[in-house]
């Protein structure tokens, strides 16, 4: 990889990279009852791009090592803090780890930043599709969109089961429509995301039209793709990134 640079002065340093780093635990914040955000200081972080994400490492005191690749939920900035945000998976080690044992002040490592196709760096109208755990990704993008000032079009539909359980319920605005799809707040319809969320915002397209983002397990990935589609958006201005 090489160094690049995007709109708005980002640049990721490939070298620095490809380099196990260590990273220290500053801040937890409860996002949901599953989810939470882990605030890392990580001094020779290479920089990112929103929607890239990171490999993280565990070493145990035995020598038993766990590896994950996590979304970057934070935008870019000169701070030397990253964000993530993991929901609790049954029987997860790192996840476990991270919501039953880790404090402030440990210690973990990380490589990256990792996958550049993902990758939003503000240069063009962006449609983000997200469910569970997959807003993490997209909600760097908002974030970056809200932090340069952009005036490129973003508009964001996430699912999620309930208000509940909603990750960054309370920071979502007016580019964020939310579906859910077990609870919702009376009015609100409840069910899965449908042609009547994806099409008016594709009769809306801007002029150059839509980079459409997907975020989240398989199964949402393949439904929320299908509904782009069928609303007319080029397969080739499809990006995906699955969980799970």
């Amino acid at each position: 990889m090489t160094r690049f640079a995007v709109p708005g002065r980002i640049a990721v340093d490939g070298q620095a990279a490809s380099r196990w780093q260590t990273a220290t635990l500053t801040e937890i914040r409860r996002e949901t009852p599953r989810a939470a955000t882990f605030r890392l200081a990580v001094p020779g972080w290479a920089g990112h791009l929103p929607g890239q994400h990171l490999m993280l490492r565990l070493t145990a005191p035995d020598g038993y090592v766990a590896q994950r690749h996590y979304s970057i939920a934070s935008a870019p900035d000169t701070s030397g803090h990253i964000e993530l945000t993991l929901d609790r998976v049954p029987d997860g080690e790192v996840s476990g780890w991270f919501h039953t044992v880790a404090r402030p002040g440990d210690t973990v490592e990380v490589r990256g930043p990792l996958s550049g196709f993902f990758a939003w760096p503000g240069d063009r109208p962006a449609l983000l599709l997200g469910a569970g755990s997959g807003v993490v990704p997209l909600m760097a993008m908002v974030r970056h969109h809200r932090a340069r000032g952009l005036t490129v079009p973003l508009r964001m539909l996430v699912s999620a089961r309930s208000p509940e359980e909603l990750i960054y319920g309370g920071e979502l605005g007016a580019e964020t429509t939310p579906v859910f799809t077990r609870s919702a707040p009376p009015g609100v319809p409840v069910g899965r995301m449908t042609a009547a969320h994806v099409a008016p915002l594709l009769a809306d397209r801007p002029a150059n039209g839509w980079e459409a983002y997907v975020c989240g397990s398989n199964a949402f990935a393949e439904h929320a793709s299908r509904l782009l589609v069928a609303a007319g958006q080029p397969v080739e201005r499809i990006r995906i990134e699955r969980f799970g």
